[in-house]
């Protein structure tokens, strides 16, 4: 008897040893749609590294040893830094490594931000966590740019595959990363209501902070873009956390935030008392000036919420093809499989629209491209984000008791599972800017329309929803109280689009039936007809 208790049978065996983008046919097949062999390929070793076990102990480690404040040294002196794991910096090295931050932007590469977004979205399922500060530094180059003497300044070193952790002068360091801070504490989303004041100093471009920040991503990081009023109005600045001279800039980080979802990164709150700072943009101009960053993170929350969808899929069905029940395989049942199924849809839909928008980064010279890019984005970051609390959820509930205890990593992806549709505007947010949008850029509508044009024809389920949808917008054009329902139509439209067009029928048929047809309940595992066993064994794992 006690035997038995040591071997207990029936266990699934873990998810290991296995390559995550081969594995994943949605993301290798996108990859190869928009990028070719080349991009492919080069993504191998990135795949392996993510699916290894040593991956997936770091994540775990990472999150089980939370970072730490130091507000001093052990001489009483102020330094504000963060304390790591060990498993922390494994995991930034080696998406550093692999060029998940600033690197495309200055890779003269075709499909540079088609191939960071497959690796970003292969990579984010090592452990969530540690994608803020990649993420923000990916962000922070495009609005850098609008400076040219400060990008020559800062984004070599972003754009650096060097990790190189530490508070020392960034002209000593072999790679830097940026981090953001925007929010304050009367205003959250609505930053044009931010109190933080910014003084010039008399010296050109250059003023100090006096304030706060209620979030700021990242307070490890080298350099960060902060909005603040000044003389002229709410105005983007470049703060540095070590200045021209080698000294520390002056500001304190108050505390790291107990946040609901990973444990391992740290985001804290920050006060100003004559921080130094410089003007990057206009006065006035500080939310044109960084939305570019804006966009580029709202890309990265449907893509790190892909890799949820997708981290969370291959756990369920890989949990399903080897654990009994009942008499037999749990993926042989046919409810089991129904919801593994949709599942598995929601997931390639996710994945396709990544991607998509990705490709649409490399191709930003295409009027089609920046307008479909622009209603596109706020679209995605809304419905995916909204769809994946409920779906990684589904999953855990597919591994049962299994999934509900930390060591299978499911409960982790459950908390972290809300983040990203809070991060970067809320769902409300992103909504009210797809009708602003379609209300200031008529350009954009043009472009869903073009794209999702691209299907008619094929699917009836589709072309219905394209029509109905268009409907709608006619009946509440820029009507505040509507705004989710378009998103959210939109975004489904533009996505069963994409799986017509480049996706196996198997999974479009049952994606437009199941999310386009008239009566979808929303409830994942009421699939009715279609090859269901196709669509669960395409996106089980598999392992050499």
């Amino acid at each position: 008897m006690r035997a038995d208790l040591r071997t207990p049978a029936n266990q699934t065996p873990a998810l290991v040893g296995h390559d995550v983008v081969s594995c994943d046919a949605a993301l290798s097949e996108g990859v190869l749609r928009h990028g070719g062999e080349d991009v492919l390929a080069s993504l191998v070793d990135l795949g392996r590294e993510a699916g290894s076990e040593e991956a997936r102990e770091h994540g775990l480690a990472a999150n089980e040893h939370p970072p730490r404040l130091v507000s001093y040294d052990r001489h009483g002196h102020r330094v504000d830094e963060v304390a790591f794991h060990p498993s922390w910096h494994w995991l930034m090295d080696r998406a550093v490594q692999h060029g998940l931050q600033a690197a495309p932007w200055v890779a003269g590469d075709d499909h540079a931000h088609l191939r960071r977004a497959a690796g970003f979205l292969a990579w984010s399922q090592t452990e969530p966590g540690h994608g803020c500060p990649i993420s923000m530094t990916y962000a922070a180059v495009p609005a850098l740019r609008v400076d040219e003497a400060i990008a020559a300044e800062w984004v070599p070193g972003l754009a650096a595959t060097s990790y190189d952790f530490g508070v020392r002068d960034p002209r000593s360091k072999r790679g830097l990363l940026a981090g953001m801070g925007m929010t304050e504490k009367q205003g959250g989303s609505d930053v044009r209501t931010n109190v933080t004041q910014a003084v010039p100093t008399g010296e050109d471009g250059l003023y100090t902070l006096h304030g706060h920040k209620w979030f700021t991503s990242a307070p490890m990081n080298d350099v960060f873009l902060v909005l603040a009023q000044a003389p002229g109005g709410l105005t983007c600045f470049v703060m540095p956390r070590v200045l021209p001279d080698g000294t520390r800039n002056a500001f304190d980080v108050v505390r790291l935030k107990d946040k609901l979802g990973n444990r391992s990164n740290a985001s804290g709150e920050l006060e100003f008392d004559g921080t130094l700072v410089r003007r990057l943009g206009d006065e006035g101009r500080g939310v044109r000036t960084i939305i570019e960053m804006v966009a580029a993170t709202r890309l990265d929350c449907v893509i790190g919420s892909a890799a949820l969808m997708r981290h969370a899929l291959a756990e369920a069905s890989w949990h399903v093809a080897h654990r009994s029940a009942f008499g037999g395989v749990l993926a042989d049942k046919p409810l089991m499989r129904n919801v593994v199924a949709d599942l598995a849809l929601e997931s390639e839909a996710a994945t396709a629209l990544a991607l998509r928008l990705a490709t649409a980064v490399d191709r930003t010279d295409d009027p089609h491209e920046a307008a479909l890019r622009r209603i596109a984005l706020p679209l995605a970051k809304f419905w995916v984000c909204k769809r994946t609390p409920a779906m990684v959820a589904e999953s855990l509930e597919c591994l049962g008791g299994n999934g509900y205890v930390e060591e299978s990593g499911l409960p982790l992806m459950y908390r972290e599972a809300p983040l990203n549709s809070v991060w970067e505007g809320s769902g409300n947010v992103n909504a009210l800017d797809v009708l602003r949008a379609l209300g200031r850029e008529p350009e954009t509508l043009g472009a869903w329309m073009t794209e999702v044009g691209a299907a008619r024809g094929a699917n009836a389920h589709l072309d219905r929803a394209v029509d109905e949808t268009l409907v709608l917008l006619g009946e509440s054009g820029a009507v505040e109280g509507s705004a989710r329902l378009l998103a959210g139509r939109m975004a489904t439209c533009l996505q069963g689009s994409l799986l017509v067009r480049f996706a196996p029928a198997e999974v479009s048929d049952l994606f437009c039936a199941s999310r386009l047809a008239a009566g979808h309940h929303g409830t994942f595992g009421m699939l009715t007809g279609g090859d269901q066993a196709y669509v669960v064994e395409r996106a089980t794992p598999v392992i050499d």
